[in-house]
């Protein structure tokens, strides 16, 4: 029982003590005296009941932090013993899962209806010393999993944020309209007319649902053997990432597609500006200075860059006149490496004449991620038995249901018409 707690409880009985004496008319010496030892108990309580409230105070945020991160160690651990391999097996002979692997699908399947078996996105990540050569997976570690589904993607190094929904869409409420200050011109002047606090909801809806499909022969689930976890996981792994990183950016909002960042820059309201000339640093530049005067960003260091490979290849061949320097020493010297991502899916591939390409800019302003990408309950795994039944192999089907948002327009900016070779 809580110090606190046995004090309050002391304190009631002197008082029911106290009530008692108080209302005899003529209490004896003994009577009295009980009284004053009473009342200079009750005083010293008060203060150990302030101290012990103190104490408890300490105590009890350190075991909310506790119990706040609990449940995520424990699901990474239970996770870290998934065995995809179960998945399959199961799919093709029926065969009963058990350990983890079973425990997560029940959990999964209580939460959340599916046709086939759940497995859990962070099943998919690749986990420390897995290898095919020796055919001996090692399946203890797991990468670390801090709200991202694919650590190395070009949309988590580009900071967007992966969120986990049960059911139902997600919202966030941005701010459009806020506070107002001004000075007051006179001694009875005004300060200035208010304005009404306005947001505009960011939603993420589960109207877009991703499938990978995978042939998977008799061969390979008899001679794999515990070597197929791995290789399963890779490939859905790269087939997922790939198509994430696409739609996350290039995704065209039809054909069940959600809309993607740049393709629908104008309906996020995110501006976009013309370059309309070789790219230099100069064009960078001045996209850092336009995230800076719209305070999303403190610096050059906080922003970071989405580039095709071709523009690497024209920075680095374009020298300052009279220098051994290029603009993309230039570029480096005011953003990070770290924070540039070269990649040839999520962007459009070179057109025009002369040949452009199009970058996209983005920074994360108070803590808020510029893209949100959401992802729903679990991958549902069906499994297709007939398609190869002459053969004895097996086809399955993995579902994941994703959407795309963008939280505020003022943290991305998209620079079109960079080009990366000579008019002719």
């Amino acid at each position: 029982m809580l110090d606190s707690v046995k004090i309050s409880r002391r304190q009631s009985e002197i008082r029911q003590t106290l009530s008692g004496l108080v209302a005899k008319e003529a209490p004896s010496e003994d009577e009295t005296r009980q009284m004053d030892e009473l009342d200079r108990e009750y005083r010293s309580n008060e203060t150990r009941f302030r101290a012990a409230l103190v104490a408890e105070d300490t105590e009890r945020r350190e075991a909310g932090a506790e119990l706040e991160t609990r449940a995520d160690r424990e699901w990474a651990q239970m996770v870290a013993g998934f065995e995809l391999r179960q998945v399959a097996l199961h799919l093709d002979e029926g065969r009963a899962m058990t350990g983890r692997t079973a425990e997560i699908v029940t959990e999964l399947r209580e939460s959340g209806g599916y046709r086939g078996v759940p497995v859990p996105w962070e099943a998919l990540e690749q986990r420390a010393g897995e290898t095919v050569s020796t055919g001996t997976p090692d399946p203890i570690e797991t990468r670390p999993i801090i709200d991202r589904l694919f650590p190395d993607s070009v949309a988590a190094r580009m900071g967007a944020q992966m969120v986990s929904i049960d059911h139902g869409e997600v919202e966030w409420p941005v701010v459009t309209q806020g506070a107002t200050v001004a000075w007051q011109s006179s001694e009875t002047g005004s300060t200035g007319a208010a304005q009404a606090f306005q947001t505009t909801d960011r939603a993420l809806a589960p109207d877009h649902t991703l499938g990978c499909q995978m042939k998977i022969t008799r061969k390979a689930l008899k001679q794999s053997g515990a070597a197929l976890e791995a290789a399963v996981r890779r490939d859905m792994n790269s087939a997922i990432s790939v198509e994430m990183d696409r739609v996350v950016f290039l995704g065209s909002g039809a054909s069940g597609e959600p809309l993607g960042v740049i393709a629908g820059a104008a309906t996020y309201g995110i501006s976009s500006t013309a370059i309309g000339a070789a790219g230099t640093w100069a064009a960078f530049r001045a996209a850092v200075v336009r995230f800076m005067t719209a305070s999303a960003s403190n610096g050059p260091g906080g922003v970071r860059a989405l580039i095709r490979p071709e523009m690497w290849d024209a920075f680095d061949g374009a020298y300052v006149t009279g220098t051994a320097i290029t603009e993309w020493d230039r570029l480096l010297k005011s953003i990070p490496a770290g924070n540039i991502a070269m990649s040839h899916n999520a962007l459009a591939d070179p057109a025009g004449d002369p040949l452009a390409v199009s970058s996209l800019l983005t920074t994360s302003a108070g803590g808020v991620p510029p893209i949100f990408v959401g992802k729903w309950g679990a991958v549902d795994l069906i499994r297709d038995p007939y398609t190869d039944a002459q053969s004895g192999g097996l086809r399955i089907t993995a579902l994941a249901t994703m959407d795309v948002t963008v939280a505020r327009p003022a943290q991305l900016e998209l620079l079109t018409g960079i080009q990366i070779e000579a008019a002719e």
